[in-house]
Parts: C-alpha cells; sequence; structure tokens
C-alpha cells in the first residue's frame, strides 16, 4: 500500500470512533436524562459532530489534490458523506427533544439508542478490516451483521410507533416523539448505507 494510502483509512477510522462515541454520549444522556441539562449536552455531542466535519473537510482536500487514490476518488467521497450523516444525526436526535422540550424519555428510546452503539461499533470493526479489504475473512460478515442490526431497528420503530399511537394521550408530544424516532431511524439506515458502501467498494475492486 502506498504511504499516502494510509490516510483515507485512517480518517474513516477516526470517523466511526467518532461515532461510537457520539452514539455512547446519546445513551448516557437518555439514561440520565434532566430537561433543564439538555443545553449542555447539545454542546458535549456538538464537539463530537463538529470533529467529524473537520475529518470530513480534511478528506475532501486530500481528495481534491491526489492523482491517485486507493480506489475511486467518487466511492471514498461517498463514504465521507455517509459517515458525516451519521455523526450528524445523532446530534440531531438530542436537538429535536431540546426542540420540542420533552421533559421524560420513553424506554424505547434509550433501546434504540444502545442499537445505534452496536452499529458504530460495528462500523469501527469494518473499518478496522478495510484497510486491508482483499484479504480480509472477517470483513463481509461484519457487514452482514451490520445489515442485521438495521434490522432490528426497523423491527423496534414499527412497535414502537405502534405502541406510541395506541397509548397517546397528547398530541403534540405523541407527534414530537414521531419525529425523534423518525430520526432513530434515519440514523440507523445511515449507518447501514456506510457498510453497504464499503461492501460496494470491495465488490468493484475485487
Amino acid at each position: 500500500m502506498a504511504k499516502g494510502d494510509k490516510f483515507y483509512y485512517e480518517n474513516f477510522a477516526a470517523c466511526t470512533a467518532l461515532a461510537k462515541k457520539a452514539a455512547s454520549y446519546l445513551v448516557d444522556c437518555l439514561e440520565n436524562y434532566d430537561a433543564d441539562k439538555i443545553e449542555a449536552m447539545l454542546t458535549e455531542m456538538h464537539v463530537f459532530e463538529h470533529s467529524a466535519d473537520m475529518k470530513k473537510h480534511e478528506m475532501n482536500e486530500a481528495l481534491a489534490k491526489a492523482f491517485v487514490t486507493p480506489v475511486d476518488r467518487e466511492d471514498l467521497d461517498m463514504m465521507s458523506q455517509q459517515l458525516d450523516t451519521v455523526l450528524d444525526l445523532l446530534e440531531e436526535i438530542l436537538q429535536r427533544l431540546y426542540i420540542y422540550n420533552i421533559k421524560t424519555i420513553e424506554p424505547a428510546a434509550i433501546d434504540y439508542a444502545k442499537h445505534l452503539v452496536r452499529a458504530c461499533d460495528l462500523l469501527c470493526a469494518i473499518m478496522a478490516e478495510f484497510e486491508n479489504f482483499k484479504k480480509s475473512k472477517k470483513l463481509h460478515s461484519l457487514i452482514i451483521e451490520c445489515n442485521d442490526v438495521e434490522e432490528e431497528c426497523d423491527k423496534l420503530y414499527l412497535a414502537t410507533m405502534h405502541e406510541l399511537t395506541k397509548k397517546s394521550n397528547d398530541v403534540l408530544v405523541t407527534l414530537s416523539w414521531y419525529k425523534i424516532y423518525d430520526c432513530f431511524e434515519a440514523c440507523s439506515d445511515a449507518c447501514e448505507h456506510v457498510s453497504e458502501c464499503v461492501g460496494s467498494i470491495v465488490m468493484k475492486n475485487t
């Protein structure tokens, strides 16, 4: 591997590490939720999101200058964008709690956040293997496992939305949680998109 190629894989690994930290922080926020401290939570979460933005900018600059890249430039750019989306959505979940003035956390939200931690943990494992994707014996199974987590999230989403409608008393609160769970679902989809992007790159280059 060319010396410069290592930058791309290290950048992706750093982004997935940030995603895992952000997802873990989200779980901590939800498990110990205090509506009076939501602004402090947002400030802390933004540190992760901003750090990921910086990594994306570094990737953009490297791709703009590179004469040769280890795989297609467009695929590297797509991966960078997908990873950035994961961080954006993790932050947006907390932002929506603030926007809708949520006072108490639904148990299913904590369960969903823990699923996102699992998905991000798998993305970290995928990126650890990605550098040697032509020889890796684990990468394919990790991508499948990430897909499985997304399917679990789909089932949780359906069950949660159904239950939310059944026990609806306050229309505004119910609508707020609909939008929050939509954001959880979008984040799990974004994690799957990252793993699928890796799978696509592997398929095109082996």
